[in-house]
């Protein structure tokens, strides 16, 4: 594999972030590559949005450096983030229940012809990219207040494909989702990796990490505690890098994470 090669799309090096006298991040480090789903899991507090927030320029640390493609860049507001390539999903999604699902997917990014909307062009793009997801949403202008949550899930997605990003950052995105709503959202998630994409999935069940992700990286108290191939690693593991348990000796043969059924705890 060539130098260029192993270059991640992101890195982020030593980020620490405080908030007065609370250490938020503590020299962190975080690789992404094309074409690769990351979990970011830990317990509550241990700093995973704020550093998510930091990647989309919602925040800036307080120490470190964020490279793109090797370069180092500095992303002072999530218009910054959006012209590097980094597109977002957080919880609250921020969708226009009033609106249809073309008019969500461009919203604040309308085409237009001769200073017109082009709604003919808008639509044709939005099947295109709900396409590209393998997405169930029955037509591009069902009003968001006919959709399932996993629906608007599927948009909110849908959405960051909009600016043709490299990086998206996906915080809980199958919160509160039943079982079939969920896989529909995991294949999308599956489709931007498959499209290149480098993704970054913050989430606490173990089931979505062990169907979608590649790698999991651990925080706990603001730090990194553990770096964990999912295919290789096993519940007891990653659940041990979560708590700051310590971990048994494996057996010589053990169950791979990707077989296990068990969530962690929200």
């Amino acid at each position: 594999m060539s130098d260029e090669a192993r270059v991640p799309l992101l890195a982020m090096r030593g980020i620490t972030m405080r908030f007065g006298a609370v250490e938020a991040l503590v020299d962190v480090d975080l690789e992404v590559h094309a074409h690769e789903v990351v979990a970011l899991v830990g317990d509550n507090g241990a700093g995973k949005s704020t550093l998510a927030k930091m990647i989309s320029g919602v925040l800036q640390p307080d120490a470190g450096i964020i490279e793109i493609d090797g370069e180092p860049v500095t992303v002072p507001t999530p218009q910054a983030a959006a012209a590097l390539g980094v597109a977002t999903v957080f919880q609250d999604l921020a969708l226009c229940e009033n609106l249809d699902v073309t008019s969500n997917l461009f919203l604040g990014r309308e085409l237009r012809s001769r200073w017109v909307r082009d709604d003919g062009q808008m639509e044709e793009v939005a099947r295109r990219i709900l396409r590209s997801l393998s997405s169930r949403i029955p037509s591009v202008r069902s009003p968001l207040s006919t959709l399932s949550k996993g629906q608007r899930q599927s948009v909110a997605i849908a959405r960051t494909l909009i600016g043709s990003p490299r990086i998206v950052v996906l915080d809980e995105p199958t919160a509160a989702l039943s079982v079939v709503q969920t896989a529909e959202v995991l294949t999308h998630i599956e489709q931007l990796r498959n499209l290149g994409l480098a993704v970054v999935l913050i989430s606490h069940n173990m089931t979505d990490v062990r169907a979608v992700a590649d790698r999991i990286e651990v925080l706990r108290h603001g730090r990194n505690n553990g770096s964990l191939d999912v295919a290789t690693s096993s519940y007891e593991e990653v659940i041990a890098a979560i708590t700051g348990a310590p971990t048994e000796p494996r057996p010589a043969q053990h169950a791979p994470l990707r077989s296990s059924t068990t969530a962690w705890p929200a």
